[in-house]
């Protein structure tokens, strides 16, 4: 069995169920062994045997027998089951293991009798205590002859049996960290599913006055699942409904979660909905009830279910009774409305986890145990068989009203929503009618009453209109309060980071020599040459006869010249006022001293009687070397700087365990050596650890990094994991804080000279093995991801970018998609990679929006105003609007304008004065309503300023692209009309015209016909614009 199982998660929950047993607490005090036994039964969906398995191993180990006694535990299995448990078996080395019973495995034997087995397991439970009652889940039967042998030997010993359903699911109630984001996780996913599918679905038949069942509604459901558009980006395979969903309506009402949906159609009243959705085995649960034209008391009522809901969530908090928090929401009821009490639900919702439903944790009035932190439970209350007083129809006289959420169990605190899917009347009510309609429709005929639901989409768009405000509303108003917010905030920001002031680094003065001792004593510098120590990167020259040594650092750069029978060397130093370079800032120690800005030495090319060589040989060398040496120091001090602000990272432990994840056959970007190579990355402990086929190692901790981006090869040729770090780290002699390891799927080139026929054996064998390929390597990386989350407990989760909300647009030189995920704009394809961190943003500015250009361009303004902002050229004009939706949903800023402005100075006057930028509105000046002419004038006057400016650039480049379309448009046309004038040249106009009129006779009619043709399509293709415009 290749599945990897969770060791840590092991250990820690057995501890957890044998310490309880210790404990001795109900049932558990009067066990001496507990039985557990797995059969197989595909009916069989919640079951405590099966859920202790998931519970303890992360799967269900089906035709198993674990027996836990009180000093060992035991399991008999199948061979490939047994290898599977041997990971928890062999706990060497392992010091989370310690005070956990050994495992004893047994290894069952299919065709045979496996009385030796059974025998050795009933001797165990005898040794175990006092070895007469056995713990057992007295509701799990699962068929079989396997099972059957086994239940016949315990039978046989007589062994008494104790149901422990209630002690163990008290024991799996309390949630850990990682149980808690998968259960966040598939209330999320309920809730997405719930929202964006079954409401609107709904809203869709009640507008379009459709008939759908309610078993085909509830079907519709279950497939919108396998949909990931629904899902958040999770992978279908992971999820599964709870339960089917259960939708009522038109006075049948059943608020349980053990009915389905009948075959009856939907009915325009009170529309009840439960829905759950499981992620990984935890489940979740969510119920709304949705109205359509509610009276007044329908409302009343539903407002009282909410603020009992309100009351209940309020006493469900740690080391409450579970009667205690029922009796006060009961008290509520009879106090306030006493006549709702026989209505309200016989229990207010159960404690969830694997199974849906704990039986023994459900919140009524007799339950005696205490909530703790950490529960996670399904609250549902409901008024079932309330009476319409102004319903007429059958269906129309009753209704229930139905609400659930998830709910997680905090220490003090009311406990947590974790399905937040809004609940307010205004959410859930559709008003078709106003009330002089009601009262036409009460004085009207049933001709009448057809005739006003034909109107209802009318009535319901023009709701939708006046209650729901149009999609742009929505964002302007939104827009507003994120200004609002923004201003404040920023100030504040700035404020509290005024008194940290930058500290100006001072340039490293470089000393030649400490002391006189130091200095070299060779025969050149003797001589009044040159000499060149390239132990100490000095270089000694002679001035004014005395040996003067110069630190490599000062020297600016050298020149040397032959004129003549004479070589000059030309030597520059830096001085205060002489560029440094692009860093390294003006700074000397001490600027006030006099410096040497350059000495020029000149010796003789001819070598004079007695010399051994020529005079101008030592320039030579000289400046062959002090070349040499400069190299040397720069390439060191690169080196150097690149190591700065550097973060020590922790060392990596590695898991010795051969079953740690692993990805092999990947490169890595950027690469380590010139030439790129393979090698295979691996999880461990604290972290991944990448190791070439060259034997190099780059290691990357969990807890550094910011992102992990998984780019699926859907429309790539590549499949990416790229980690964008909080800290940078060294490899290849340079710093990283963008790592990502990948594969090709597919030939990213092509040999143009290997054409041939496009049904061609071969091309078709090639294009289904890169579909495989595609398919297992997605398979690959999926397993490796789900592995990784399952090691690090869901502290690092992989982010899938959506690509449906992608956008093209040029962050660098070229052109790539930019694709959101749920917490950055990132393209890992290209490289180098583009990732901006979204709760870095401060705001987003579109320049150059204008009608007339095809092209945009993004500015990304960081919250930190001392950081470039983002520039991201040529966006396509049609993506705006998406790309404001998208960046509206995520609560972030957006301004637009038809300049483009000059972001270093703006950001530079921000930072040097904040208390004045915001007191003259802040970002405000973004605004199109807040730009004046002369607003525009002066930020045309500050493009002027400027010598370079790359956006100007863009602009013109735009701009003539335009011009170029437009004088295309123009010579076609005058092409166009000189073809037309040649063609008919050949007669004169008293000719042409009676044609004309012949040809108008003929045609008469069929201009008319055509004409109506053209009104009747031109109105059809206006309608939807005019119902889009109303909704």
């Amino acid at each position: 069995m290749a599945a990897n199982l969770d060791k840590e998660a092991y250990y820690r929950r057995i501890k957890r169920l044998y310490g309880n047993w210790k404990k001795g607490e109900d049932e558990f005090g009067k066990i001496d062994a507990i039985v557990v036994s797995v059969g197989v039964d595909e009916e069989i969906v919640y079951a405590k045997s099966t859920a202790i398995q998931t519970w303890l191993f992360g799967y269900e180990v089906t035709d198993t027998i674990m027996v836990f006694c009180e000093t060992k535990i035991l399991f008999l299995a199948s061979k490939k089951k047994v290898d599977f448990l041997k990971q928890v078996a062999l706990t060497k080395g392992n010091e989370n293991a310690n005070g956990v019973p050994p495992i004893t495995l047994l290894t069952r034997e299919k065709n045979e009798s496996n009385k030796p087995n059974f025998d050795k397991m009933i001797e165990a439970i005898r040794g175990s205590r006092g070895g007469k009652t056995v713990g057992v889940f007295s509701k799990d039967k699962f068929p079989g002859e396997y099972m059957k042998s086994w239940n016949d030997a315990l039978a046989a010993e007589g062994l008494e049996k104790v149901d422990i359903s209630a002690v163990v699911a008290y024991t799996m109630a309390v949630k850990e960290d990682g149980e808690l984001g998968l259960m966040k996780k598939a209330a999320a996913i309920t809730s997405e599913v719930y929202s964006k599918f079954f409401k609107e679905r709904v809203m869709e038949i009640v507008d379009a006055d459709e008939k759908v069942r309610h078993s085909k509604l509830a079907e519709s459901v279950e497939k919108a699942i396998e949909e990931k558009k629904y899902l958040g980006g999770v992978d279908p395979s992971t999820v599964e409904m709870c339960y089917p969903p259960i939708i009522q309506s038109g006075g049948n009402y059943s608020l349980k979660f053990s009915v389905v949906s009948d075959k009856n159609h939907m009915h325009f009243g009170a529309i009840t909905c439960a829905m759950g959705i499981r992620y990984k085995s935890y489940c979740s649960n969510l119920v709304r009830t949705l109205m359509v034209d509610p009276p007044q008391e329908m409302q009343d009522n539903y407002n009282f279910l909410l603020q009992l809901e309100e009351e209940l969530l309020k006493e469900l908090k740690h080391g409450v009774k579970i009667s205690d928090a029922y009796n006060t929401v009961l008290e509520y009821v009879k106090k306030e409305k006493p006549d709702l009490v026989a209505k309200l639900t016989k229990n207010l919702g159960f404690a969830m986890g694997i199974e849906f439903r704990e039986g023994s944790l459900v919140l009524n009035a007799k339950n005696q145990y205490k909530l703790k932190k950490g529960m996670v439970l399904s609250v549902s209350l409901g008024f079932a068989d309330l009476t319409n007083k102004e319903g007429k129809k059958e269906e129309q006289k009753k209704y229930a009203l139905f609400i659930g959420d998830t709910v997680q169990i905090n220490e003090e605190e009311v406990a947590t929503v974790l399905t937040p899917v809004k609940k307010k009347i205004k959410n859930v009510g559709i008003f078709l009618k106003n009330d002089d309609e009601e009262d036409e429709e009460e004085d009207g005929d049933d001709a009448e009453e057809l005739l006003g639901k034909g109107a209802r989409g009318a009535a319901l768009l023009a709701d939708r209109t006046r209650n729901e405000m149009t999609a742009e509303e929505k964002r302007r108003t939104h827009q507003k309060e994120l200004a609002n917010n923004l201003n404040e905030e920023a100030k504040r920001r700035l404020t509290e980071q005024k008194g940290e002031q930058q500290i100006q680094k001072a340039r490293k003065s470089n000393v030649s020599y400490k002391n006189v001792s130091q200095m070299p004593r060779e025969k050149d510098i003797r001589e009044m040459k040159i000499f060149i120590d390239k132990k100490y990167e000095t270089v000694v020259m002679p001035i004014f006869g005395i040996a003067t040594p110069f630190h490599i650092a000062t020297i600016k750069n050298i020149s040397m010249s032959v004129e003549g029978d004479y070589t000059y060397l030309r030597i520059n130093f830096y001085v205060p006022g002489s560029s440094l370079g692009r860093q390294e800032g003006n700074i000397f120690p001490n600027p006030d001293a006099t410096f040497v800005k350059e000495i020029t030495y000149r010796a003789s090319n001819l070598k004079t009687p007695g010399d051994t060589s020529v005079p101008s040989t030592n320039l030579q060398n000289a400046f062959r070397i002090i070349k040499e040496v400069q190299k040397r120091y720069k390439t060191r001090e690169a080196e150097e700087k690149e190591k700065e602000g550097i973060v020590k990272q922790d060392s990596l432990v590695i898991n010795l365990n051969r079953s740690n994840p692993k990805l092999k056959d990947l490169y890595i970007r950027p690469n380590i050596a010139q030439k790129r190579m393979q090698g295979s990355l691996e999880a461990h402990t604290n972290g991944f650890r990448f190791t070439s086929v060259r034997g190099d190692k780059v290691d990357i901790l969990y807890n550094n990094i910011k992102h992990a981006i998984f780019q699926p090869c859907d429309g790539e040729m590549i499949i990416v994991l790229h980690f964008h770090l909080k800290n940078a780290i060294m490899f290849g002699k340079r710093r990283h804080t963008d790592v990502q390891f990948y594969t090709e799927v597919g030939e990213i080139t092509t040999d143009l000279g290997k054409h041939q026929h496009m049904h061609d054996r071969d091309d078709l064998y090639a294009e289904q093995m890169e579909r495989e390929m595609r398919h297992k390597l997605k398979s690959a990386f999926k397993n490796f991801i789900e592995k990784v989350e399952t090691l690090t407990r869901e502290e690092l989760e992989f982010e899938v970018p959506f690509r449906d909300l992608g956008f093209q647009g040029a962050p660098y030189r070229s052109t790539c998609l930019l694709q959101p995920t749920s917490s950055s704009l990132v393209n890992v394809t290209e490289w180098p990679p583009f990732v901006v961190t979204l709760d870095e943003v401060e705001l987003v500015h579109f320049e150059r929006v204008q009608f007339h250009l095809k092209n945009f361009d993004v500015v990304i303004v960081y919250k930190d105003y001392n950081k470039k902002v983002t520039m991201i050229n040529a966006v396509p004009v049609n993506s705006l609007d998406p790309i404001k939706e998208w960046l509206n949903s995520c609560d972030i800023k957006y301004t637009e304008g038809v300049q483009s402005l000059n972001w270093t100075k703006v950001m530079k006057t921000i930072v040097d004065d904040p208390e004045g930028f915001f007191e003259q509105g802040g970002w405000s000046f973004l605004d199109p309503e807040s730009e004046g002419s002369g607003a525009e004038e002066d930020s045309e006057s500050e493009m002027e300023d400027e010598t370079f400016n790359p956006s100007a650039d863009e602009t013109e480049v735009e701009e003539e692209d335009s011009d170029e379309d437009y004088s295309s448009e123009t010579e076609n046309s005058d092409y166009s009309a000189s073809l037309g004038s040649e063609e008919e040249s050949g007669k004169d106009w008293d000719e042409l015209e009676e044609e004309a009129r012949k040809a108008d006779k003929e045609s008469h009619y069929e201009d008319e016909d055509t004409s109506n043709k053209k009104r009747k399509h031109q109105s059809s293709r206006m309608q939807p614009v005019k119902k889009k415009r109303r909704s």
